[in-house]
């Protein structure tokens, strides 16, 4: 699911998308550069008043027992789930055993529209169905979704 943000703090937007992902008992991968992980890691910390939400950062004696893993390489957590910020990387194999594949971009940046565009036609070049989602009408809507088929 590639999420355009441009109402939309990333960190805003993550911390939902996180909430829900372990509601449904899955753990997630956040692969992203050093400075936007910091960001994330912070907010997650603070965003909710009554609580945090569960997750460390990359690096520490307890990676694979995390839920949410925040990191800038492979999936360390045994996460179902990849969450893909910033800078960050992914292959689009990576995608195909996963039960979801989140990539948020700044809308607001052409070279990280440019660098969405190009893992959308990755992802879906790979076989995966991708769904583009949008908030340009000030709420999220389904733009487009796209399969290898399609």
């Amino acid at each position: 699911m590639f999420y355009h943000l441009s109402h939309s703090r990333l960190e805003d937007t993550a911390f939902t998308l996180l909430t829900r992902a372990l509601g449904q008992g899955w753990r997630v991968m956040v692969r992203g550069d050093d400075a936007t992980l910091a960001r994330l890691d912070q907010a997650l910390w603070t965003l909710s008043d009554d609580s945090f939400l569960p997750h460390g950062r990359e690096g520490g004696p307890h990676d694979a027992a995390q839920p949410v893993l925040l990191g800038e390489g492979a999936i360390g957590n045994g996460a179902n789930c990849l969450m893909v910020v910033g800078d960050a990387a992914f292959d689009p194999a990576e995608a195909a055993p996963l039960e979801r594949l989140w990539v948020l971009f700044d809308g607001l940046d052409d070279r990280a529209l440019a660098r969405a565009r190009d893992q959308w036609r990755a992802v879906v070049g790979s076989g995966v169905t991708a769904q583009y989602w949008s908030e340009e009408g000030g709420r999220w809507e389904k733009k487009a979704e796209r399969s290898a088929s399609s």
